[in-house]
């Protein structure tokens, strides 16, 4: 596990472990909330973020890393700035059988970097060959290394091994972090200084301990849950944390209190606002989602989408080059329902879907006919549900309708009952997968779910 640090020091800190799925922006802050030193990220693959664009989102006031399909891979914000460390992963402990591959990657990111590296090794089944892999990792350059005192066999019910750690802390002279301690050695603050005198390492690292309670950072001693548990969704909420990942966290800080009522309602949630009225935090959800949008509408007011102009091709068919981003509109409208409703009114047949999946990469495109018209957008889409969206915004653009964007004067929509925007109004047909290489005809089946997108920076 390699990590590409910022400039800090690492002694005498204590420090939010990397952890799968755990480590996202509202733990982050929180953490550091808390009094954690140093927050690491959760696990980055380096392919991945290779592809990614850098984009400043400035709704949110963060720096977003977005993949390729508009999914934002990493979210940072300038809170953590100078305490964050991103973590590129991957390899994980099947690395410490090649020692010579861990060599290489820890010495060319040293010589190709100004920042400095860290990595985090776990123990090898002897003293002697754990010395002497510490010893080469060392001669890389690195500004320190994270031990997890276990084997790479062992699982968190097996004892940590202090003495291992404390024998590496004595070979090396770079700073070394104490990693496993939790629930065995740590519990509460003042545990976290008898952990590292235990190993003699310079530093803590805290992982399953910081997952549970976050508020194991602060020294005047563990917070209720019930606070930690509300300071954490609101951090999810305003920075837009994808609700299965908040979910996921609440779980583990809840743990033999899943079967609660509050557990049970938490674990049946299915959007963030179901979360928030588990909690009772309702009402904040409302009031933070209406200021998002606003601040959305009102950024996209000051930077206007280039509009393309509809270009009909040979085959007839209308095509623009558009993506559908579910942030740019209002929360229970999309372009399909605009659509569908226009068609209503000219007392026109419903608008039809032929998507297609390309198999090469299984990614989707459209094409909508309206009034014997077809309509496509040139760009390929990660879901069928968002290529039918990218469709209709091709046929309500180049017929000068209203689609349905913030800010936009949107047709009446009363006649449709109105949905939780994340509810899938079409039922089993809507989940119906598409056959690569195979059209898929159905008339129009109301609102899909949007996907996280980029939004264009400043």
């Amino acid at each position: 596990m390699i990590e590409h640090s910022l400039s800090l020091c690492y002694h005498n800190k204590v420090i939010l472990a990397p952890m799968v799925r755990v480590g996202t922006l509202p733990m982050r802050l929180l953490a550091l909330d808390y009094g954690a030193d140093i927050v690491y990220c959760e696990e980055l693959i380096d392919l991945k973020m290779l592809q990614c664009k850098r984009v400043v989102n400035e709704v949110l006031s963060t720096v977003d890393f977005v993949a390729p399909d508009d999914r934002v891979v990493f979210r940072t914000c300038k809170r953590e700035q100078s305490r964050v460390v991103f973590q590129m992963g991957g390899m994980g402990a099947a690395l410490l059988s090649d020692p010579d591959k861990i060599e290489k990657i820890l010495s060319t990111l040293v010589k190709g970097t100004h920042r400095p590296v860290t990595c985090k090794i776990r123990i090898l089944p002897s003293l002697e060959d754990t010395l002497s892999l510490v010893k080469r990792i060392e001669r890389t350059g690195i500004a320190a290394v994270a031990v997890h005192g276990r084997k790479r066999e062992e699982r968190p019910q097996h004892p940590v091994s202090c003495e291992v750690i404390r024998a590496i802390a004595e070979t090396l002279s770079i700073p070394v972090i104490a990693n496993g301690g939790s629930h065995d050695h740590i519990q509460e603050y003042l545990d976290i200084e008898d952990f590292r005198r235990a190993t003699a390492a310079s530093s803590v690292m805290l992982a399953r301990a910081a997952m549970w309670n976050p508020s194991i950072f602060l020294k005047e001693g563990l917070r209720p849950l019930e606070e930690v548990m509300e300071k954490y969704i609101r951090y999810a909420v305003q920075y837009e944390n994808h609700y299965t990942n908040t979910k996921y966290c609440l779980c583990q800080m809840l743990r033999e209190q899943l079967e609660s009522p509050q557990g049970r309602l938490l674990h049946a949630a299915q959007t963030s606002q179901e979360i928030c009225e588990a909690f009772g935090l309702g009402a904040f959800y409302e009031e933070t989602t209406r200021e998002l949008n606003a601040r959305r509408a009102e950024f996209l007011a000051r930077t206007p989408e280039a509009v393309e102009e509809p270009a009909e091709d040979t085959s007839g068919i209308i095509k623009m080059a558009v993506k559908f981003d579910r942030r740019a509109y209002s929360p229970q409208i999309t372009p399909k329902m605009c659509l569908l409703e226009w068609c209503r009114r000219e007392k026109l047949a419903q608008p039809v879907y032929d998507t297609v999946q390309r198999p090469l990469d299984r990614l989707f495109c459209s094409v909508v006919t309206v009034a014997e018209q077809k309509y496509q957008s040139t760009l390929w889409d990660k879901s069928k549900k968002l290529a039918e969206q990218a469709a209709a915004i091709v046929c309500l653009r180049s017929r000068g309708l209203p689609e349905g964007r913030l800010g936009e004067e949107s047709p009446s929509l009363h006649k449709r009952k109105r949905e939780a925007p994340d509810q899938d109004l079409g039922g089993s047909r809507a989940q119906e997968p598409a056959v690569p290489g195979k059209l898929c005809k159905k008339p129009f089946v109301a609102l899909g779910s949007g996907e996280e997108s980029r939004l264009e920076g400043w």
